[in-house]
């Protein structure tokens, strides 16, 4: 009987376990709450907190480089130049397709801080490159014991920004795909686009990477995976946007995971992993132990 019982206790914890590993926490840009967004140190930071995944977005440099920036500009909000002062709004002078690697390196764009988020550590920073964040990301996990992080890589592209802030679909993927395919085992990647024609071309060019349908349109969900020609395995909507326990349970039944984006409020969290999300992308890692 004893035996019985250490054996039930032994099998529940590792369900438990298993359950909680399965959940994917993802640092929304590293964690932007916290941390200077799309930097090093941001990304450690996640690592540090213990995130599953980080989330992250890359650009392309004149000399194509893959770079980790969420805008294809230096932002007014958040970047200075070298001699300290805050970049204009406009986008076509600071545009980083315009500019070699060295060149991108000279702006700062993580002292001026972030006035939507106050708690965010003002620091240094450049924008680092996609093999950086790798390389950074991949030596921690092995020296502190941890298990290998998840990646996912948000390509910035539009059709209006062809050939002006980025290169057409095909280029660009195929310059992000070299870099993936030099220091990160694929099964570890997910690849999201609000720009479908990017999805279309992984699914064609790269099938066994996982894919993730970035939605911001009030559109069914069924009129989404129409307009995208094939069904993701991931369906990851804006939280506010008519998402229910219902939808949930909907596109889990059309065989995809719901991964919203970008829950930052505690309360928020709780009620998607209530109604059945497998994962959440948050600025706020640091909230996560809050959730039950």
């Amino acid at each position: 009987m004893k035996y019985s019982f250490l054996y039930l206790l032994f099998f529940f914890t590792i369900l438990t376990s298993y359950s909680q590993s399965t959940f994917d926490w993802q640092a929304h840009r590293g964690g932007r709450g916290i941390m200077p967004e799309n930097s090093l140190p941001a990304f450690q930071k996640a690592l540090e907190i213990g995130v599953t995944t980080l989330e992250l977005d890359v650009v392309i440099t004149k000399d194509k480089q893959v770079i980790v920036s969420h805008e294809p500009f230096f932002s007014a909000d958040i970047c200075q130049d070298k001699t300290g002062q805050s970049v204009s709004s406009d986008k076509k002078q600071y545009n980083i397709y315009q500019f070699t690697y060295t060149e991108v390196q000279s702006f700062d764009c993580g002292s001026k801080g972030n006035k939507g988020f106050p708690e965010q550590q003002k620091l240094k920073v450049s924008k680092p490159l996609l093999s950086e964040v790798f390389q950074l990301a991949e030596k921690y996990c092995q020296e502190k014991k941890l298990l290998p992080v998840h990646y996912n890589i948000e390509i910035k592209s539009s059709p209006e920004g062809d050939n002006i802030f980025h290169p057409e679909v095909s280029e660009f993927s195929n310059l992000v795909y070299q870099v993936i395919k030099q220091h990160v085992p694929l099964e570890r990647i997910t690849l999201q686009c609000f720009d479908f024609r990017v999805l279309k071309y992984w699914k064609e060019k790269y099938p066994t990477v996982t894919l993730a349908a970035l939605v911001a349109n009030p559109k069914s969900v069924e009129n989404n995976l129409a307009d995208l020609g094939f069904i993701p395995q991931i369906y990851s909507p804006y939280y506010k946007l008519l998402l229910t326990k219902n939808k949930v349970e909907n596109i889990h039944a059309l065989g995809m995971k719901v991964i919203p984006w970008t829950v930052n409020d505690v309360a928020d969290m709780q009620r998607l992993k209530d109604w059945g999300v497998d994962g959440i992308i948050t600025d706020y890692p640091n909230r996560i132990k809050e959730v039950k």
